[in-house]
């Protein structure tokens, strides 16, 4: 049952952003920055921790599940310490993430040449 609940938030959060691109005249980059920022403001009203309990990793793979995971370390590193933690909380918790879709994006770009789409 854990799977097929991921499958359905994840696969609505992907119908949500296919409708947002088919209808809007909004770019790919907009819709990314939309997202990560929903993720954050559902987190901060609360909305997002039951999405996440409910949905698992449906919830926590796609791109609003970065924005709840910087904001979840905003509010612990503000717990911890303080003002300066609003700027190094959300770092520390995403940077395992952040350094390996650097290391394996570098990796496939050594492996796979890239073309222009014609």
């Amino acid at each position: 049952m854990e799977y097929i609940r991921a499958f359905i938030v994840g696969g609505l959060i992907c119908v949500v952003g296919q409708i947002i691109l088919d209808t809007t005249r909004l770019t790919t980059g907009h819709i990314l920055v939309m997202f990560v920022t929903s993720g954050v403001i559902l987190t901060a009203v609360g909305l997002y921790e039951p999405l996440m309990k409910f949905g698992g990793a449906g919830a926590s793979v796609p791109i609003t599940g970065f924005g709840y995971s910087l904001c979840k370390g905003v509010m612990e590193g503000v717990d911890k310490k303080g003002f300066i933690g609003a700027f190094t909380g959300g770092t520390e918790a995403t940077a395992g993430g952040i350094a390996a879709s650097i290391i394996f994006g570098y990796i496939m770009s050594i492996i796979f040449t890239p073309k222009t789409k014609s």
